[in-house]
């Protein structure tokens, strides 16, 4: 069977990305609904929302599982990281590490 080729555009804000520390995941029978947001103390924002169909998340899984095995073939073991660690009021700090 023959492949087609898809061209995509982007717009030129979404080609920048957005950064994310914290996902959040729900589900119902039809959709799975990814939420990306920038956990950033005193609130968090969400960064951005993907809504995709059951099959698609398994493919996207899978494609993850797949790079992230080839990442750690060439670069090594990657730590499992820690939540963001959000202060209790009044414990933040601002300032510059050094």
């Amino acid at each position: 069977m023959e492949q087609k080729q898809i061209q995509i555009k982007a717009k030129d804000e979404d080609i920048k990305g957005v950064y994310s520390n914290l996902m959040q995941i729900v589900h119902t029978k039809e959709e799975f609904i990814l939420d990306f947001f920038l956990a950033s103390p005193p609130q968090g924002i969400l960064s951005s929302r993907v809504i995709m169909s059951p099959g698609h998340i398994k493919r996207m899984l899978k494609a993850l599982q797949e790079n992230l095995a080839k990442y750690e073939d060439k670069f090594g073991k990657i730590e499992e990281a820690k939540g963001p660690e959000v202060p209790e009021e009044g414990e933040g700090k601002i300032g510059f590490r050094v």
